[in-house]
């Protein structure tokens, strides 16, 4: 058996991130082989990222990276907070988006695939998983595209737990950057009322009626009253149509057109929503740390 010295573990703790034993382990497995040492980390690091399958990773971080005309948003999830503002995590946040940007997959499976700084992004995550010791997915993306006469402007507000991406034309990246930040601040579901489907209006209206007729309206003035509070609903909803952040006294297409621009697109990406989230209490979270 090969004699394995410290400058070889500390050489491999370096480049893997994995503990003193663990890397002392792997290159007494490989009979102080480097390369082979480094094989058996991702192994380990895959069957214990394929071991916490059943892990709920609701924390993270959103990204957005862009490249000329070209931008992407990321959000990529740990198991917890603490892990989310870890360096190693947020540097494999920004270097995933990096990737996807440049390279443009059309799926998650196809982004896990494509070529990392190690390897392929998915062994990156692996080995993240490993070195962290919390699950850690690509949970989602978005590939944007602009034109040379547009611009676009992103946002991440409180370190990237919501990240926004606008697109602008006819105005600078400030005003993109205005819209983005407003985006974050009030989650609108659509850009205008065009884009909003017809059975939700439909659902929305019979909703707001039985509503009236309950309040005991008469019925003649019932249909201008859910007139105008389906207006009101839009204007919550629809981006456009909302009241600016920066400048309540007109809207957010007010204050675009103002500036000489129009709204193109936009896309807002929170951490964790729609996941559901398991309670644990801070006893159940040690016992489960000691178990592993």
């Amino acid at each position: 058996m090969a004699k394995i010295s410290a400058a070889q573990v500390k050489e491999l703790r370096e480049k893997t991130g994995v503990g003193m034993m663990d890397a002392k382990k792997a290159l007494v497995a490989a009979d102080g082989d480097f390369a082979k040492a480094t094989d058996i980390l991702r192994e380990k690091g895959a069957a214990k990222a394929e071991k916490k399958n059943d892990k709920v990773a609701a924390n993270g971080l959103a990204r957005v990276a862009i490249h000329d005309n070209v931008a992407a948003i990321t959000e990529i999830n740990s198991e917890t907070d603490f892990v989310s503002t870890n360096d190693t995590f947020k540097d494999l946040v920004d270097m995933v988006t990096d990737v996807i940007a440049l390279k443009k997959p059309s799926s998650i499976e196809e982004a896990l695939a494509l070529p990392a700084t190690k390897g392929t992004i998915n062994d990156a995550i692996v080995e993240t998983t490993q070195i962290t010791g919390e699950k850690v997915t690509l949970r989602r993306f978005q590939i944007v595209e602009k034109a040379d006469n547009e611009v676009f402007g992103d946002y991440l507000h409180n370190g990237g737990l919501i990240g926004a991406l606008t697109v602008i034309e006819g105005a600078d990246e400030e005003v993109a950057r205005d819209i983005a930040m407003h985006v974050a601040a009030t989650n609108p579901e659509y850009l205008n009322k065009n884009d909003v489907p017809a059975d939700r209006l439909a659902h929305e209206k019979e909703v707001l009626t039985k509503e009236a007729l309950n309040e005991g309206k008469p019925e003649k003035i019932v249909e201008k009253m859910v007139e105008g509070r389906l207006h009101k609903f839009l204007a919550e909803i629809c981006l456009e149509d909302q009241q600016f952040v920066k400048d309540p006294d007109q809207t957010v297409a007010e204050y675009v057109a103002s500036k000489g621009g129009s709204i193109k697109t936009f896309v807002r990406y929170e951490v964790g929503e729609g996941i559901e989230k398991v309670e644990k209490s801070f006893e159940d979270e040690v016992r489960e740390q000691m178990n592993n």
